[in-house]
């Protein structure tokens, strides 16, 4: 005969052991995952809109841009800034990377 009889083999005990080992490193690998990248960003995240949340009028800022100014007014999504005398920038809250110290900016 040319095809031989094919015999099923026995599942193995399905060793719990050796499962929960093999996904060890992966399981691992995400915790790792989460205390160096995930968490520290969202750490950051939070900081900057509390930050943008405190700003007042008259606080001097740098924005992401390069521009530094004195916050003249304030609305719900935009900051009105003064980077020279009678010259105001519109821009966007979330712009605002740095509130600076008070004479910060000449």
């Amino acid at each position: 005969m040319f095809i031989s009889s094919a015999f099923a083999q026995t599942a193995a005990g399905g060793d719990v052991q050796s499962s929960l080992m093999g996904m060890l490193p992966l399981v691992l690998m995400f915790v790792v995952l989460y205390f160096v990248m995930i968490r520290p960003q969202m750490k950051k995240s939070k900081e900057h809109k509390a930050m943008i949340d405190a700003l007042a009028k008259g606080d001097e800022v740098a924005t992401a841009g390069g521009l530094l100014g004195k916050v003249t007014k304030l609305g719900e999504g935009f900051v009105s800034l003064e980077v020279a005398a009678g010259v105001e920038v519109q821009l966007q809250r979330s712009a605002i990377v740095q509130v600076l110290p008070k004479g910060s900016v000449k």
